[in-house]
């Protein structure tokens, strides 16, 4: 299968994937530890793409792309997104297709450069006053050992085994995707593949680590001030002053965004792709024909 192309950028080769053609291209952006984004938003992006050019950027450490060199900070993140789509030959305009991590990513590269992007869709995107707020509840300390905590037990796991059988749909399978229809049996193989190359990886971990620092320098940019479509789950989180959803529909009336509420999880967009890639299609069809 055609797995995308890898570009140099900072030392290291980042892996980019498209399909499909437009004047306009929508970029997914993965959240923090999917560990193969170019077949983890398949579902999604194949529909999407009969109708518009598509981009799937595999940052340092996901899916195909090298480790990273540089530490995770946003700047970092956008700098090397953008530098890896223009080596690839997809230049902006640019929607960006935010999932989880990548929200605040997405708001940062859309306010600080805004003649680049057009529109973001959430596919239910982080929100940088959420992330903010939850580092408060729970605590710097206290986060940092949650963290290494896990990287420990995802190290266990990336090592096969017992532990590796225990957490195997609550992980591996953590989107419904090896189960499914939306991934041929190669497809499957790869991505199975991939979930024990990357689980490990300290990339999300650092990531983590930069969270409350990378949403605190998305929220200085301000709200999204592009046109915006919002998928916002009922994800529960380990915070109980801060509601997901409630903090998602905030955000959303602030930008005026449009806003859909979905009760299938965290990684949505493997069980409505169909309902999902419409409702994106007829939004940005209402905004580019403005």
């Amino acid at each position: 299968m055609n797995t995308g192309k890898k570009v140099e950028v900072n030392g290291e080769k980042i892996n980019v994937y498209s399909e499909g053609s437009g004047d306009i291209t929508i970029v997914f952006m993965a959240g923090n530890g999917i560990t193969c984004p170019v077949l983890e938003y398949k579902p999604i992006y194949r529909r999407m793409s009969k109708n518009y050019r598509i981009a799937v950027i595999e940052k340092a450490g996901y899916g195909f792309s090298d480790r990273a060199k540089t530490p995770r900070t946003i700047e970092n993140l956008i700098t090397e997104d953008r530098e890896a789509l223009l080596k690839s030959g997809i230049e902006p305009p640019y929607v960006l297709a935010a999932h989880s991590y990548s929200g605040f990513e997405a708001v940062y590269w859309a306010n600080t450069y805004p003649d680049e992007v057009k529109a973001v869709l959430s596919m239910d995107m982080g929100i940088p006053t959420t992330a903010i707020l939850q580092a408060k509840e729970i605590g710097e300390e206290k986060r940092t050992a949650l963290i290494k905590k896990q990287l420990k037990l995802l190290q266990k796991v990336a090592k096969g085994g017992f532990l590796a059988k225990l957490f195997r749909n609550k992980l591996e399978n953590a989107s419904g995707l090896l189960g499914g229809s939306e991934l041929d049996d190669e497809e499957k193989k790869i991505y199975r593949e991939m979930f024990y190359k990357n689980i490990a990886n300290t990339e999300f971990s650092e990531e983590a680590m930069y969270m409350t620092e990378n949403a605190q320098k998305a929220e200085n940019t301000g709200i999204l001030k592009c046109p915006c479509c919002f998928y916002i789950s009922d994800m529960k989180t380990v915070t109980k002053k801060v509601s997901w959803r409630q903090a998602g529909i905030d955000y959303a009336k602030k930008c005026g965004g449009e806003i859909h509420l979905s009760d299938k999880g965290h990684m949505m967009y493997a069980f409505i792709p169909d309902e999902m890639s419409e409702t994106f299609s007829k939004f940005l069809n209402n905004i580019f024909a403005q």
